[in-house]
């Protein structure tokens, strides 16, 4: 009888590899990301809030110099925060799709090599979908 080491994802005995994660390692994996889902959603919201929040800093009534730093200020930090929630909506569908490959069991196999992503990469990058190896070795796009 084959006995399977989950440690390194190999068949004791059979020198064969594992082809996917199992549904006991899947349902681990899942509730790492819709916990990570939930934070990155919750931090959106924090962001787009900040954006759409008209601060008056109580400078209408200062020097004209003073409102036209301020106002730079403000401007620079509005781009800031549109990249910072840019970034997080794109982390979120990274988060989203990794849910899809979860259901449909396809979740932390490398796109690249067909070889399974090793769990402690997962944990770090629950989104992932290539191996260290396949990422370093892509060629630039």
């Amino acid at each position: 009888m084959e006995k399977k080491n989950n440690e390194t994802g190999k068949a004791q005995g059979a020198g064969e590899e594992k082809m996917r994660y199992s549904d006991e390692e899947l349902k681990e994996f899942k509730e790492l990301i819709l916990s990570k889902l939930q934070e990155a959603q919750s931090d959106y919201e924090l962001l787009r809030s900040s954006l759409t929040l008209q601060d008056d800093h109580g400078t209408n009534d200062t020097s004209p110099t003073f409102k036209l730093l301020e106002d730079a200020a403000d401007v620079l930090s509005k781009e800031e925060t549109a990249q910072l929630a840019a970034r997080q909506e794109k982390f979120i569908e990274h988060l989203q799709n990794a849910l899809i490959r979860v259901e449909n069991k396809s979740y932390g196999i490398c796109r690249i090599t067909g070889k399974l992503i090793p769990k402690e990469r997962l944990r770090s990058v629950p989104h992932a979908t290539m191996t260290i190896d396949a990422k370093r070795d892509k060629p630039a796009s």
